[in-house]
């Protein structure tokens, strides 16, 4: 029975399936334009296409939004990515002083990686290869894949960064500029302010976790022990591991 362990999908993991659906639904839109409308005016919507540059507008509008209330505490939004505040620290250890996360080595390599592979789109772009469309299918597509991350499976977490979970991810908000890395090569409103507005989001995380590495670390932040989670993403996807054992097909 799925619900021996929890009998309930938590509300923060059921506003990821909302984002999910909601983000799949706008990739999906941005595909039918892109195939319709866009590929015969030249990478519309970012080169004068009007009803390109209202959805792209309309996209803005979601993902600012979005990213604004990231500055701020929230009990709707995951732990992963609220550790960062001081009102979501209990200390463990009274001797902080020292205290370093061990994570650089894990973190330049998801860097690393991420560069590599949005250096080649970059580069297929430059050379005319794919348009400003399909950079935006991109960028959206990477939005998809930020939510499957959360709710089923993260490369991330399981090739580099070896977290327990998404709660103690050391680059939770990453996600973000990660996401818009595409818009690089596209300047416009729109696209730029995205990425703008997503560095600066990582700009502050990044600092916080220099000058307190201590609210992002299992061993020195108690707010960060599984009894304080109430998101129980890690419950999920053991359930949802046990559902696939139980029905996928056995050749």
């Amino acid at each position: 029975d799925m619900s021996t362990n929890h009998p309930h999908i938590s509300k923060i993991s059921m506003m990821h399936y909302a984002k999910l659906a909601g983000r799949s639904c706008l990739f999906l839109m941005a595909a039918y334009f892109y195939i319709t409308q866009w590929r015969f005016v030249d990478g519309a919507p970012f080169d004068g296409n009007e009803f390109g540059s209202l959805f792209l507008a309309f996209i803005w509008v979601l993902f600012i939004g979005e990213m604004f209330l990231r500055f701020f505490p929230s009990n709707m939004e995951s732990p992963g990515c609220q550790k960062q505040f001081a009102k979501n620290y209990i200390p463990k250890k009274d001797d902080i002083s020292d205290f370093k996360l061990d994570t650089a080595k894990s973190t330049f390599a998801v860097a690393l990686a991420w560069f590599a592979l949005n250096g080649a789109i970059g580069c297929l772009y430059l050379n005319g290869i794919i348009d400003a469309g399909i950079m935006l299918l991109i960028s959206l597509a990477y939005s998809v894949c930020d939510m499957i991350c959360i709710l089923f499976f993260c490369p991330f977490q399981s090739w580099f960064m070896k977290n327990r979970c998404c709660t103690t991810c050391r680059i939770y908000n990453w996600d973000f500029a990660m996401m818009f890395t595409p818009f690089v090569f596209i300047p416009g409103k729109y696209t730029w302010s995205l990425l703008g507005v997503s560095l600066c989001l990582l700009a502050v995380w990044e600092t916080l976790v220099h000058t307190h590495p201590e609210r992002f670390s299992v061993e020195t932040n108690a707010c960060l022990n599984c009894i304080h989670c109430d998101e129980k993403l890690c419950m999920h996807k053991k359930q949802l591991k046990t559902l696939w054992k139980r029905i996928k097909p056995k050749f």
